[in-house]
């Protein structure tokens, strides 16, 4: 198998006059300090790297892209939803990269398979701003069952604070007032996630 930044430098295919294609890979490995680190990396920063013009900028963000988007299609036959295991499986690849809250809801049907998934806020790098009308009005308008909630702590930490307690208490009060159930609340921190419900809260 192999190697992260062998499979960059075959992306690369070119290095500088000092360094090969891998050995440049593992020089932005190192700098960016993760994989997930470097998918988000924007144009100008990879341009910042001797031998990475624009062309092969452009190319590396292509290639995280689709790889973004091939796990997205493999989910397309969602199964039906258990555990927070199976909602971090299915929003790992779009969430564990970003550099900011996002805070999305998955709207279920009675079996609890994925209807849709909706956007609700985008905030600064440590907090998102959530209204419970901004939850339910999705969830209304698609007749769901029930609904998860989902949002990503950039700081790499998957425990819940006291606001996400907090919040998803009113939403959890909220959801029973309008006969749609909260069965979760998952928090993605890069490869690592965690369940607010099952830390007893809701």
């Amino acid at each position: 198998t192999l190697k992260i930044a062998e499979l960059l430098g075959i992306l690369f295919r070119t290095g500088t006059r000092n360094l090969n294609a891998v050995e440049l890979a593992e020089t932005m490995l190192k700098k960016f300090g993760s994989l997930a680190a470097l998918a988000r990396a924007t144009i100008e920063e990879l341009r910042e790297f001797d031998g990475v013009g624009i062309a092969k900028a452009v190319e590396i963000q292509a290639a995280f892209e689709l790889g973004r988007r091939l796990s997205r299609e493999e989910n397309l036959e969602r199964p039906a939803i258990k555990s927070a295991n199976d909602v971090a499986r299915l929003m790992k690849p779009d969430m564990q990269t970003l550099d900011r809250e996002h805070f999305k809801i998955l709207l279920l049907n009675t079996k609890h398979r994925v209807i849709q998934t909706h956007t609700v806020s985008i905030g600064s790098l440590n907090a998102s701003v959530v209204h419970p009308r901004e939850c339910f009005r999705p969830a209304i308008l698609a007749q769901a069952a029930a609904v998860i909630l989902v949002h990503n702590h950039p700081s790499g930490d998957p425990e819940p604070s006291s606001e996400d307690i907090n919040l998803t208490r009113r939403l959890v009060a909220a959801g029973d007032l309008l006969g749609i159930k909260v069965l979760d609340h998952v928090i993605i921190a890069g490869n690592t996630h965690a369940s607010v419900m099952e830390k007893g809260v809701g």
